[in-house]
C-alpha cells in the first residue's frame, strides 16, 4: 500500500514540483520582500517553472524523474542563495557573484551564521523524493499487474507547446513593463525571481552602457556634478607637510559604538578618549561593494566608486590605477600595506599592484598566532607593524602606511578569553551581542597601538586618520529581538543611517583638537583630504571625492547594499523605488525636518558613475598591455 501511494505522487511529476517550487518561491518572496504567498508569486514564478517542466516532458524520453529532480535542485540551489545574498548585502544577487563563489568556504562561518534552521527545508523534498525514487527496489510478484495502472499518462504535445507558449508571454509580460526600473529590488519583486536572473544574464549581454570619452571626463566636471566648489586658496594646504601618513582601517565597525555604554561599561573606552582630541567625523558613510573590506581599501586609495555588481578586485585589478600610493610615492613617500590575512584572498596581490603600494606585509609576515577570523589577532597586528613603521621612521623619508584590522569581522565569534566587559544575559549568543564584544576587544588592542604610537614618537610625527570598512550589522540579518535590543541602545529604530555610518577619526599634529565634525563625508574623499594636509597637488589625478576640510556640500552615490540610483546628501539617504518619483528619504543624524532629495540630485548620482566607470575602462593596463 505504502509503495502504491509514492507510486502514484511521483506520477504525478508535474504537479508535484510545481508546487514544491510555489511553495519555496513564496519562502524567498516573504524573506527578501516580505510578501509571501500571493497571486503576484503565482503570475511572476510559474511561468518560468512550467517552461522548464515542459520542455522536460517534450524532449526526455527517460530518466524524466532525474530530470525534474535535477530542475528541482537548480531553481532551490538558486532561490537558497538568493535568500543568504540577501541577508548580508540587501540585494538580489545575480550570476555576476559567481566570481565569489571561490570565497564562501574561506568565510564559512560567516556564510553559515546567515543560516536559519528552517532553511534546511528547501532541500527536504529533494532528498526524500530522491532517496524514494532511485532506492534499490524489490519486485513484487504481484507488481505487474499494478504498474501500468500508476504509469504517467502521455500529456499531448500540442498541450504542451500552448503552456510553454502562454508561459513565454507571461514571463514577457512580468518583464518588459519593468525594465526602466532602476531599482533591482524592486525588478526582482516586479518580474519576479527566475525572470528577473534571467533578464539580468540576457540584458547584460546586449546592453552596453555608454561610455565617455576620456577627454570629456575632467575633475571641474566631477566637481560640477558633486555640488564642490575647489577654493582658490585651500584651508591648510601644506599643515603637514613632510608628516608621515598611517590610515587604519577598522573591520566592520560602526558609529554608533562611540560613546555607547551597556550597564555602565563603554563600549570603546579607548576610542571614546581619542575623540576628545581628535576630529570625530559623525556622518562619514561606507561606500564600499561586493568586495566589502578589500573594496573599502580600493575606495580609500583610488577615491572612485566601486564597479556596479562585482568586487573591484575581480573587475578592476588589471588596470593602471592612479592613487594615493602612487601619489605619494611621487612625492617622496614610502608606501606600505599591513594585514594579517593571506594576500591572494580578495585578489589582494593584484590590487596591490594595480594601486602600487612599494610593498606589503601579510600573514606570511605576522604568522597564524592568537588567531581571531582569518590570522592573527589584532594584537599582534599592532604589536608586529610597530617596529616596522619606526623602521620606516628612520629612513630619510617619510612614509604612507595603511593598517588593516579583522579581528572584529562577521560573524564576530571571538574567544571568550578575549570578552572585557559583561553583557545583559538576553544580549550573550546573538549577533549584536557577539558584535559589541569583538568591537570591545578591537577597541581594547587599538588602545595599545595608540599608546605605542604615541611612545614612540610616531603619533607626533604623522598625520592619522582612522575610519570603518563598512556595516558590521545588517538591517537584513537582525532578528526581531535584535532589532529590538538597538532600539533600545540608539534611542530610535535602527535604520539606513545608521546602518551606513561609519567613523572618521582625524589627527593631525598641530591642527586638530576634540571637535565632532557634522559634515557628510564618505571614504571616497579619504584621499583628496589627506593630500591636501599633505600639500599633495592633485591637479593631474582624477578623483570622485572632495576635501573634508574644504567642503561645501557633498552627494555620494551608493553602489552596493541599496538599489541602484540610491544616494546621500546632505541630509537623507535617497532609496528610489521604481522609479525617482516613489522613492524614500531617510534623514541622517541630527536632521528633523529634511529637504527632500531632487531629480536633479539622483541623475547627476547617476552621472557621477557612469563617468567613474567610463574612466576606469579607459585606463591603461598595468601590464602595458592594450586597453580593450
Amino acid at each position: 500500500m505504502k509503495a502504491m501511494f509514492w507510486s502514484k505522487l511521483l506520477n504525478r511529476r508535474f504537479l508535484l514540483f510545481t508546487l514544491l517550487l510555489l511553495v519555496k518561491g513564496s519562502l524567498v518572496m516573504y524573506v527578501v520582500f516580505d510578501i509571501g504567498f500571493s497571486w503576484e508569486t503565482l503570475v511572476t514564478e510559474l511561468p518560468f517553472i512550467w517552461i522548464v517542466f515542459c520542455c522536460i516532458e517534450l524532449i526526455a524520453r527517460k530518466r524524466k524523474m532525474l530530470y525534474y529532480l535535477l530542475s528541482d535542485l537548480l531553481i532551490t540551489l538558486l532561490y537558497f542563495t538568493v535568500v543568504i545574498y540577501y541577508k548580508y548585502y540587501g540585494v538580489i544577487v545575480t550570476y555576476h557573484a559567481l566570481h565569489q563563489a571561490d570565497k564562501v568556504t574561506k568565510v564559512g562561518e560567516s556564510t553559515y551564521s546567515l543560516l536559519d534552521p528552517y532553511y534546511l527545508l528547501f532541500f527536504i523534498d529533494i532528498v526524500i523524493l530522491g532517496a524514494v525514487h532511485f532506492w534499490p527496489k524489490r519486485k513484487a510478484a504481484s507488481e505487474p499487474s499494478f504498474a501500468p495502472h500508476w504509469r504517467p499518462r502521455p500529456t499531448r504535445r500540442m498541450a504542451l507547446y500552448a503552456m510553454i507558449a502562454a508561459s513565454i508571454a507571461l514571463c514577457v509580460f512580468n518583464i518588459w513593463p519593468n525594465r526602466a526600473s532602476m531599482n533591482e529590488n524592486k525588478q526582482a519583486e516586479d518580474m519576479g525571481i527566475l525572470n528577473y536572473e534571467v533578464y539580468t544574464l540576457l540584458s547584460d549581454s546586449t546592453e552596453k552602457q555608454d561610455v565617455v570619452p576620456m577627454q570629456d571626463i575632467t575633475q571641474a566636471k566631477i566637481d560640477g556634478l558633486k555640488g564642490f566648489r575647489e577654493p582658490a586658496s585651500p584651508k591648510y594646504f601644506g599643515a603637514a607637510k613632510g608628516k608621515n601618513l598611517i590610515i587604519l582601517q577598522m573591520e566592520s565597525f560602526q558609529d554608533f559604538l562611540i560613546g555607547l555604554k551597556i550597564n555602565g561599561q563603554e563600549v570603546t573606552p579607548n576610542l571614546n578618549k581619542l575623540v576628545q582630541e581628535t576630529f570625530h567625523y559623525d556622518r562619514f558613510y561606507t561606500m564600499a561593494g561586493q568586495g566589502t573590506t578589500s573594496d573599502a581599501e580600493y575606495v580609500v586609495n583610488t577615491s572612485l566608486y566601486v564597479p556596479h555588481h562585482e568586487a573591484a578586485t575581480d573587475k578592476y585589478v588589471e588596470k593602471a590605477l592612479p592613487s594615493l600610493p602612487k601619489l605619494m610615492h611621487a612625492n617622496g613617500y614610502d608606501t606600505a600595506t599591513f594585514h594579517t590575512n593571506e594576500v591572494h584572498f580578495w585578489n589582494r596581490s593584484e590590487l596591490y599592484k594595480s594601486i602600487g603600494w612599494d610593498r606589503y606585509y601579510d600573514q606570511k609576515f605576522y604568522g597564524d598566532e592568537d588567531h581571531i577570523a582569518f590570522g592573527s589577532s589584532d594584537e599582534i597586528l599592532y604589536a608586529k607593524t610597530i617596529p616596522e613603521l619606526q623602521r620606516m621612521d628612520r629612513a630619510d623619508k617619510p612614509f604612507y602606511a595603511q593598517v588593516i584590522s579583522m579581528s572584529a569581522h562577521h560573524p564576530y565569534k571571538i574567544p571568550e578569553s578575549k570578552y572585557k566587559m559583561t553583557l545583559p544575559e538576553n544580549m550573550e549568543d546573538t549577533l549584536v551581542g557577539n558584535y559589541i564584544h569583538a568591537q570591545n576587544y578591537a577597541d581594547y588592542a587599538l588602545g595599545a597601538f595608540i599608546q605605542d604610537l604615541k611612545n614612540t614618537g610616531l603619533w607626533d610625527d604623522s598625520v592619522i586618520l582612522m575610519y570603518g570598512d563598512h556595516q558590521g550589522l545588517p538591517i537584513y540579518s537582525l532578528s526581531g529581538d535584535e532589532k529590538d535590543m538597538l532600539k533600545d541602545m540608539l534611542g530610535h529604530e535602527y535604520g539606513y543611517p545608521d546602518m551606513f555610518r561609519i567613523p572618521l577619526i582625524m589627527h593631525v599634529p598641530g591642527l586638530t583638537y576634540g571637535a565632532a565634525q557634522h559634515d557628510v563625508g564618505g571614504q571616497i574623499d579619504i584621499l583628496p583630504t589627506v593630500a591636501n594636509l599633505l600639500g599633495v597637488s592633485t591637479a593631474n589625478q582624477i578623483h570622485f571625492g572632495e576635501d573634508l576640510l574644504n567642503q561645501s556640500s557633498n552627494l555620494l552615490p551608493m553602489r552596493h547594499f541599496l538599489p541602484t540610483g540610491s544616494f546621500i546628501t546632505d541630509e537623507s539617504i535617497f532609496v528610489p523605488g521604481k522609479e525617482y518619483q516613489d522613492g524614500t528619504n531617510f534623514p541622517l543624524p541630527g536632521e528633523t525636518e529634511t529637504t527632500p532629495a531632487t531629480d536633479a540630485q539622483y541623475e547627476r548620482s547617476l552621472q557621477l558613475l557612469n563617468l567613474a566607470d567610463s574612466f576606469v575602462s579607459q585606463l591603461p593596463n598595468k601590464d602595458g598591455s592594450p586597453n580593450e
